[in-house]
């Protein structure tokens, strides 16, 4: 599980059938540049903090084996303490 922020929604009118009308959106991994698509399966909004898994687990996650999927968000963060550098909570 990787922690991430969500940036925005991303929009592909073009899509293989089996991705469905799923949301897609950007999202950054924590502490990083790092920018990947994820499937939102439980209604994320910009800027939210998010638990994010991959590998079969994503596949599982977004509702089926067979779905073509490799990140997929789990649940919205509430609240953490973050021990960065900064000291801030979340």
């Amino acid at each position: 599980m990787k922690i991430c922020q969500v940036e925005k929604t991303l929009v592909a009118t073009s899509r293989i059938g089996q991705l469905g009308t799923r949301r897609l959106l950007v999202v950054r991994e924590r502490e990083s540049s790092s920018k990947q698509v994820a499937v939102d399966p439980v209604g994320c909004k910009e800027g939210d903090w998010v638990i994010v898994v991959g590998s079969s687990a994503a596949r599982t996650a977004a509702g089926s084996n067979e779905y073509p999927s490799d990140f997929t968000i789990v649940g919205i963060i509430d609240y953490w303490e973050d021990e960065s550098k900064s000291g801030r909570k979340k």
